[in-house]
This record gives structure tokens, C-alpha cells and sequence, in this order.
């Protein structure tokens, strides 16, 4: 099958949208499949407002047609509702192309959190947005309960996967910390909470990894925690694996990949008993979801760190793709002479199932 691909989240950000995205596509090559990826990469970017690491594509609309005419692909599949998914949607629209949807980010809570804009606003740009899609894939089953509640329909669930091989335990000296080690990996945006967590009158040591808008006003703020920036591979695992406990304060996440990451390295969980965590975490086995976040920290510093690593390994990135495949909306298969098994990229070129794209999209 020939799938097409559009989202307007893709590297160089660092988050769970585009973790997701690069390993289905991954997995999607590996399975036989050959995809085109329609990203910001080769347009023209602004930054987004407040939030200047997102890059927007401006006027993207022809080029985005032209690269899905050419492509003729049997499926579509748009991630964002950025300027490149709009675009997506209409030429799907205008072409008869059935395409599905996904809704990784709770935009309603996040715009919020930056603007006086009621969320009955953006939840209605949202069920227009999504409203044409054959299926709108959501990571967990609060999240389709959500969404079926604000009037969305046909929707599906998609799950995650976790990479147990690069994730796992392994040395827990690698700080020279007091202790416990409390963890938070993630963007540092207002959005995520983090002030709930790094307020907290817990003994040992606070350490967020990663960066974003609230860095420096959070450094700032907190001068005895430690913000060691982003990291990455192995030296990521390698940070989660030390940590006597991974701390998620975030109320607006859709499912937070990241604490599967941390399970699979055999660390317990402390979050708000919300969407995301809720779905993810093992009550008193993985880790502990109350609304007094010390609390949780306290008592998930007892559980088993086996056990976290046990319940990761259930989660492969092949079944979540599976799954993402099987949601898919296929149109009549064109004929049979297509290319299998590689990636095309934007100017039409065909790269091998390694996901090496062919030469140069144009400069950004």
C-alpha cells in the first residue's frame, strides 16, 4: 500500500508526537509498505507564537497537492491540524480521497493555558477539523470517551510502543546526587505543569531533562533543581535508568509516551490520577496516580522495578503500527508496477526501507 503521511510535527522537535510518527513509519517500511512523508521540512517556517521551537509552513497548500498528486497514494493519514494537515484535508476533500486523523495534542487545554480563548472555541475548530476523516485515531480510551463527549465520531484507537532495547535498566550511579533522584523528561512549557513538581518538599534531588519556553523562568525560579537540557539515545536511557522515580505533572497530555520509556528502564511512576497517566500506569504496580503529587512520589519509590520493566515489554512499536495500519481508509489499490517496501520523499524520489530519503527537498 502506499500511505501518505502529513504532519506538521517532525524533527528537530523533540516530543512524543514525532517519536510516535517516526517509529510508525519505520515499522510501516519494514512491514512492505512504501510511504511520502509531507512535513515542514523544505518549506518556508515561521515560529509559532509562544512556542518558537514549532516551526508553521507557510503557504503550503500547492506544493502539498502537487506532492500528493504525484504520489497517488492509496491511503492518507494527517497527524496535525497545522498548516500543512489543512492543506492535506482540503486537496483529500477536493479529490474524493477518503483519509484519517489523529489527535495527539489536547489543543484545547494548551491554548488555554496561553490564551483567554474558551475551549468550546478551539474544540469546535477541532470536530470541524476531524469531522470529514474515516476514523480519528486517539492513543487511549479516556482520550476516545473525551472526544466522543465534545461530539466527535468514528474514532479508533491507536496505541504506542516503547523501544525495550534502548530503554532498559542499567547502571543507577551514573548521578552523584543526593537521593532519591525524582525525574521529569519532556518539553518544559507551561502546558506541562511542571512548577507542581518542582514546588514539592521532597527530599533527594530534582532533575528535568529536556527544554522549551519555561527553561530559563523555571531555572530561575528553582535554582536548587537540576535542568540538564535535552538529551538523547543513549545518553536519555541512560539519564531515565538512573532515576529512583519518573515524575509526570502534566494534566494535558493524550497519553505521554515518555512513561512507557521510563517503565521500560524499571521506573515507577508518580502522576495526577488524569487522561494520559490513567491509561498508562499500573495503579500501585507501575507506578502511583493521586492528586497529591508527594504523596505519589513517596509511595512509588516502594514498588517493584521489575514490575515497571515487565509491564513496557507488553508494548512493541510493530502492534501499535499494526493497529495504526489496520485504522487506515484505503482507497482502490492503484496497479501493481508500485514501488514496495521504501520511503518517497517530497520531489518524488524513492528511498530505500532503511527510511534514508533521496536527494534534496528544496532549502528551506
Amino acid at each position: 500500500m502506499r500511505i501518505a503521511l502529513v504532519t506538521d510535527a517532525w524533527r528537530p522537535q523533540t516530543n512524543g508526537v514525532v517519536t510516535t510518527l517516526t517509529r510508525t513509519l519505520d515499522w510501516v517500511e519494514r512491514l512492505g509498505h512504501t510511504t511520502v512523508r509531507v512535513t515542514p521540512e523544505g518549506f518556508r517556517t515561521v515560529p509559532c507564537p509562544t512556542y518558537p521551537e514549532i516551526r508553521l509552513s507557510l503557504l503550503p497548500a500547492r506544493r502539498v497537492a502537487q506532492t500528493l498528486h504525484e504520489f497517488t497514494p492509496d491511503a492518507v493519514h494527517i497527524a496535525t491540524e497545522g498548516p500543512l494537515g489543512l492543506a492535506a484535508r482540503t486537496w483529500c476533500l477536493a479529490n474524493a480521497m477518503p483519509f484519517t486523523t489523529s489527535y495527539h495534542t489536547q489543543f484545547p487545554q494548551y491554548i488555554r493555558a496561553r490564551f483567554p480563548i474558551p475551549e468550546g472555541w478551539s474544540y469546535a475548530f477541532l470536530r470541524w477539523f476531524h469531522g470529514p476523516a474515516a476514523r480519528v485515531m486517539v492513543a487511549t480510551e479516556h482520550v476516545r470517551r473525551d472526544l466522543a463527549a465534545h461530539g466527535f465520531a468514528r474514532l479508533a484507537t491507536w496505541t504506542r510502543g516503547v523501544d525495550v532495547d534502548l530503554f532498559r535498566p542499567r547502571d543507577r550511579e551514573f548521578f552523584a546526587a543526593p537521593r532519591p533522584i525524582q525525574m521529569y523528561v519532556g518539553r518544559v512549557a507551561v502546558e506541562k505543569n511542571l512548577e507542581a513538581f518542582l514546588s514539592l518538599e521532597t527530599p533527594g534531588t530534582k532533575i528535568v531533562v529536556g527544554g522549551g519556553p519555561a527553561l530559563e523562568p523555571l531555572r530561575a525560579r528553582y535554582p536548587a533543581a537540576v535542568f540538564a537540557g535535552y538529551k538523547y539515545g543513549e545518553d536519555l536511557a541512560r539519564h531515565l535508568a538512573a532515576a529512583d522515580v519518573f515524575v509526570f505533572p502534566s494534566r494535558t497530555d493524550t497519553f505521554g509516551l515518555v512513561l512507557l520509556e521510563a517503565m521500560a528502564c524499571g521506573v515507577p511512576v508518580a502522576a495526577f490520577p488524569v487522561v494520559g497517566p490513567i491509561d498508562v500506569v499500573q495503579q500501585g504496580v507501575t507506578g502511583i496516580l493521586d492528586e497529591d503529587l508527594g504523596a505519589a512520589v513517596e509511595r512509588a519509590l516502594l514498588l517493584d522495578r521489575e514490575d515497571c520493566r515487565r509491564y513496557a515489554q507488553r508494548f512493541t512499536w510493530e502492534q501499535a503500527t499494526r493497529q495504526f495500519l489496520g485504522n487506515l481508509e484505503p482507497r482502490a489499490v492503484h496497479g501493481s508496477s508500485r514501488t514496495r517496501g521504501g520511503a518517497v520523499d517530497r520531489a518524488g524520489s524513492v528511498a530505500g526501507s532503511t527510511g534514508e530519503t533521496a536527494p534534496a527537498s528544496p532549502p528551506r
